[in-house]
């Protein structure tokens, strides 16, 4: 069972500490205490809440070609600056609380119409993800 701190649950979930308390007392999540003594949650517990709350956002609505592309990783958000030369551009977005950077060409940037402020949707598939323990 992996336990996880309050103060982080609420950090991985983007609500606040007292959210995760007011969970807590309203036997939504399970509280336990650590060696230390701080309360912490089961982030099996945690992730379950996770999911339903992104279910609430329904943020797939956002994105038109969610239901007709293989790639499955797709996070919709703003992009944040555009920096171009003749031939590329770097594309940077904020996807909730997350940072994607992509480089494209300055064509499609041009043909997409992509601004400080414009929407869009990065769509990720890789043959390589690396995942790291924390």
């Amino acid at each position: 069972m992996s336990m996880i701190r309050i103060s982080t649950a609420a950090h991985l979930l983007g609500v606040s500490d007292d959210t995760i308390r007011r969970w807590i007392s309203q036997e939504k999540l399970e509280a336990h205490k650590d060696a230390s003594g701080r309360t912490t949650v089961d982030g099996a517990q945690l992730v379950k809440i996770g999911q339903d709350i992104a279910a609430e956002k329904d943020l797939d609505s956002l994105d038109q070609g969610a239901q007709h592309r293989s790639a499955r990783n797709h996070l919709t958000g703003l992009v944040t600056k555009v920096t171009s030369d003749k031939v590329m551009s770097q594309v940077e977005m904020l996807c909730g609380p997350f940072r994607i950077v992509s480089l494209i060409s300055t064509e499609a940037v041009e043909e997409l119409g992509f601004e400080v402020g414009s929407m869009a949707t990065a769509v990720i598939k890789s043959t390589n993800v690396t995942i790291e323990g924390v």
